[in-house]
Order: C-alpha cells, then sequence, then structure tokens
C-alpha cells in the first residue's frame, strides 16, 4: 500500500505542476481571428475533419457553408445530413462532376472549378456566414484550374477577419501553406483498399 500510495502522490503533484503550467499558457492566449485550416496529405480523414467542423458551428448555431469543388452529386451521409436537417443554417453547394480521370475534360473542368471559386467568394464575404469550407479545392489548385496565388490574394486581402476558412486535399500548394494559421498533414499507415476493400457507407460517404 506505501507503494502504491507514494506513486499516486507523485502522481498528483506532477499532475498538479503539469496544470498551473497550463493554465499559465492559457491565460496568455486571449486572440480570436477567422482562421485559415488546411488539411492535406494522402492519408484519409481530411474531409472528415473539415466536416466535423462544420458541425460544430452547425451545433453552436453559427451559419456556415460548404463547396465541393471536385466530388460529383453522390449521395453521402454528409451532404444528406446537411440538406434534409441543417439547410437553413449551412448552405451545400456541390460543384464539381467527379474525380477528373472521370471526366476527362480539362476545359469543363476548369469551368466547374471557376464557379465553384466565385460561389466561394460570396459566400466567404457574407457577414453572417462564419465558416465556409473548401472541399477538394487543392485539387483543383493542383492542376491548376484556378491559379493558386489568386486564392493566396483573395484570402489574405479579402477574407473577412473572424471568418473561418476550412481548404482539403492533397497536395496543398505552398503558397497555400505559407498564409495557413493551421495545417494538417494526414498521414497514411493502412487502407482497407490496399486489400481489397470498397469504400463504404459510414465511413468513407
Amino acid at each position: 500500500m506505501t507503494d502504491e500510495r507514494n506513486t499516486n502522490e507523485r502522481h498528483n503533484e506532477k499532475m498538479a505542476k503539469k496544470k498551473a503550467a497550463r493554465d499559465k499558457i492559457m491565460a496568455a492566449k486571449t486572440g480570436e481571428k477567422g482562421l485559415i485550416v488546411v488539411h492535406t496529405g494522402k492519408g484519409k480523414g481530411k474531409s472528415t475533419a473539415a466536416f466535423g467542423m462544420i458541425f460544430r458551428c452547425i451545433a453552436h448555431d453559427m451559419r456556415c457553408a460548404v463547396v465541393q469543388f471536385i466530388k460529383g452529386g453522390m449521395d453521402t451521409g454528409e451532404r444528406r445530413l446537411i440538406e434534409q436537417k441543417f439547410s437553413d443554417i449551412c448552405s451545400f453547394d456541390t460543384m464539381g462532376e467527379g474525380f477528373t480521370w472521370e471526366t476527362q475534360d480539362r476545359a469543363r473542368d476548369i469551368a466547374n472549378a471557376r464557379a465553384a471559386w466565385e460561389r466561394a467568394k460570396e459566400l466567404i464575404l457574407d457577414p453572417e456566414i462564419r465558416m465556409v469550407l473548401l472541399d477538394e479545392l487543392n485539387i483543383a489548385l493542383r492542376y491548376d484550374y484556378i491559379p493558386v496565388e489568386e486564392i493566396v490574394a483573395f484570402l489574405r486581402d479579402e477574407k473577412p477577419e473572424m471568418t473561418h476558412v476550412v481548404i482539403t486535399g492533397r497536395n496543398a500548394k505552398d503558397e497555400l501553406l505559407e498564409i495557413a494559421d493551421l495545417a494538417t498533414e494526414m498521414t497514411q499507415l493502412a487502407h482497407p483498399f490496399r486489400d481489397g476493400i470498397k469504400a463504404q457507407q459510414g465511413v468513407e460517404f
């Protein structure tokens, strides 16, 4: 019992010191601003994490919006839920026609990406909207459907101060990462597709 008591006491002392240090750090963090958030990398979970942020906004009664740059009109769980239950607080625009290897029409892909970006700018500039998710924008930038310089200039110079913008997709451009307030790279360690498992409801869509 004595050894266990000593272990518990040492643990409690350690946690008390950690809490004091943490409280001191948190007390100095008082600023607020609209963030530019980038989820990128080869691993799964980029859009999933971004939609988690959208649902947090919905839960806090914060108006938000989703613009999908690449994904076509397939029925996904998040789209169905938002359109059926939360369309009054979150708009959902699917502007792409599917994966680039499916459309096989660069001119049409560019036109769709341009339309999506124009819609995104409208939503970002709307003073009532607190967060805008630009899903798979990184893919459109990777294929140069929209100049990254244009995206960066708008987000840097015209985005309202308190509006959050969340961007997903592999291969985020360096120019975008340079202006990001929060950037996360998803790393793939294992994936069921390697073992012949197809995309499944509730996991991928």
